[in-house]
This record gives structure tokens, C-alpha cells and sequence, in this order.
């Protein structure tokens, strides 16, 4: 007797148990919500009580799904959903009625160039090689919705690469961009575990212009390097300009609320080959520390 002749289970998966389930005499007994297998029962799943496990499945859907793609890192695009792609930044002024609706809309056309960058960085990133395990490298990773997220996509979906959209159940209906890959294309409720998807398989960020929901990103991201619970990786701001105008980052040194030292943890950039060459570079500076390291360990 061999391995071949053993079955690989005994039991029927879950499954059939869950085809079979739905198939009985009806009752009181069979009918009764009480009776229906637990994960099968959207009323027991949406309780309360069963928040933990929630948060289990929504991180865990995700990471098998991913590891299943063979996916080894992300590079991560944070920014705006109200960017307009420079073809339609005019349209955007044109609807203007209001003074201050035509002065925002000249200052959201002013960064309409960000579109651009973000789908050639995604471009760059997405042409990395396969690791020599096969896995796939830098695979863009973006929120899965509009403006700088939907660049970012589309400059994977450019060049014949997958890319990833992790979108969220908002109160304001909203769904993922055309150019997110069907198959990687998650929805979340929880943000907190949809931020933990972000950073898990990040190897680099790229931070361009945004609101509430940028800052929120970027700054946890800050934090958590900051403070030593995640390693340094590149971490890009878009528009020097645009975030020193928004955030005063030497005041905050003057202040004495950040050390001189927090301000390296990030660079500012304006293009993607600055952005795709300072990346490059760390890595590359990093394996060879590495190597340097083992080496004198091994003498």
C-alpha cells in the first residue's frame, strides 16, 4: 500500500454538508432559524456578539486569496478620489457655478498631472520580475476607487499586470474602478482591517495629494515605523509643495512633538521615475547591508 491509496479525506468538506442542509423536510423544528448551520445563518453572523469573528474572516479572506496569486509584495498608492484625470479637469471647472466651486475646481485641475504619475509608477512597479520562488513583486495595491486610485490600476492594466483593489462599504454608493482585477478586487467593512491589508505585503508607499482618508492611511503608516512596529520602506510624498502647505512637518520638530529623525522616514517626489529610482535604491541598499551583515557574522 501506498500514500496514493489513502483517501486525502474523511469526512465531506463543508460544502456538501451545506448543499445538504438546505435540503430538508420542513418542520417547526427544521424551519426554526435555530436550526440553520451557524455559517449559513446571516443572522447569527451579523450579530454583535460575532464582531470578532469578522474580523477574523475579513483578514483572513483576503490573505488566502492573495497568497493563492502568488503575490509576495504590494506597492501601496494612497490619494485623492476627487483628482480628475487631466482629460476631464476641465470639464470639472465648466460645471463650476459658484466662485468657490471654480476656485476649487482650478485647485483640483492643478493636480490633475498626479494622475499621470500615478499610473506611470504603476507602470514601472508592475513591470518587476518574478522573485525566483515565482512569486510576484511590487504588484500595485490601491483603494479600488476613483482618481488617483483608478491611475493607479489603470497603469498596471497598461502594461498586462494585475493589480489589487481593496474598496470599502461606504453610506454613499460607490463601486471599484474599471481596472482593478476582478480576482483581487476585496470589499471591506471594517477599516481597520482594510488598512491592515495594505501594509502587510507593502514594500513601498506612494502618498499623493488627499483628504481625511489619505491622512488617516499615511499617517498610521507613519506611526507604526515610527515607533518600531513595522521595519522603514519607501515612503513617497507627491507634491512637496502640496504637503507643505497642508502639513507644517518642521513645525511639528520646532514643537518638539516629532524628532528631526521622523522626517526621514519619508521623501518628497514629484515624478514616478524619482519615486520607482529612490525605491530601487533602498531595496538594493538593503540587500546589500544584509549581505554585508551575514558576511562578517560568518567570519
Amino acid at each position: 500500500m501506498s500514500d496514493r491509496d489513502l483517501p486525502k479525506r474523511v469526512f465531506p468538506p463543508a460544502k456538501e454538508d451545506a448543499a445538504s442542509a438546505r435540503h430538508v423536510s420542513p418542520a417547526p423544528q427544521t424551519t426554526d432559524p435555530a436550526y440553520r448551520l451557524a455559517f449559513q445563518d446571516m443572522d447569527f453572523l451579523l450579530r454583535d456578539d460575532l464582531r470578532p469573528v469578522r474580523f477574523q474572516l475579513e483578514l483572513l479572506k483576503p490573505e488566502l486569496l492573495l497568497d493563492e496569486a502568488n503575490i509576495g509584495s504590494t506597492f501601496v498608492m494612497y490619494g485623492s478620489a476627487r483628482i480628475p484625470e487631466p482629460g476631464k479637469a476641465d470639464q470639472l471647472v465648466d460645471a463650476a457655478v459658484t466662485d468657490t466651486q471654480r476656485r476649487i475646481a482650478e485647485s483640483l485641475k492643478a493636480k490633475a498631472h498626479y494622475y499621470d504619475e500615478a499610473r506611470a509608477l504603476a507602470e514601472l512597479a508592475s513591470q518587476c520580475p518574478l522573485d525566483q520562488d515565482g512569486r510576484r513583486q511590487f504588484v500595485v495595491c490601491s483603494g479600488g476607487g476613483p482618481s488617483i486610485m483608478e491611475a493607479a490600476n489603470r497603469g498596471a492594466a497598461d502594461v498586462g499586470a494585475d493589480s489589487i483593489g481593496l474598496n470599502i462599504v461606504l453610506p454613499h454608493e460607490q463601486a471599484p474602478n474599471e481596472y482593478v482585477t476582478p480576482s483581487l478586487s476585496f470589499q471591506f467593512h471594517y477599516f481597520a482591517l482594510r488598512k491592515m491589508h495594505f501594509l502587510l505585503r507593502a514594500r513601498a508607499v506612494a502618498v499623493f495629494p488627499g483628504g481625511f482618508g489619505t491622512f488617516d492611511e499615511t499617517f498610521e503608516l507613519l506611526t507604526l515605523i515610527q515607533t518600531g512596529k513595522m521595519k522603514p520602506l519607501p515612503i513617497l510624498f507627491f507634491g512637496k509643495q502640496f504637503w507643505s502647505r497642508v502639513v507644517n512637518f518642521d513645525a511639528l520638530v520646532e514643537e518638539g512633538v516629532i524628532s528631526p529623525n521622523d522626517l526621514k522616514l519619508f521623501r518628497f517626489v514629484e515624478t514616478a521615475d524619482d519615486a520607482w529610482n529612490h525605491v530601487s535604491r533602498f531595496w538594493a541598499k538593503r540587500a546589500a547591508d544584509e549581505r554585508r551583515i551575514q558576511q562578517q557574522a560568518a567570519e
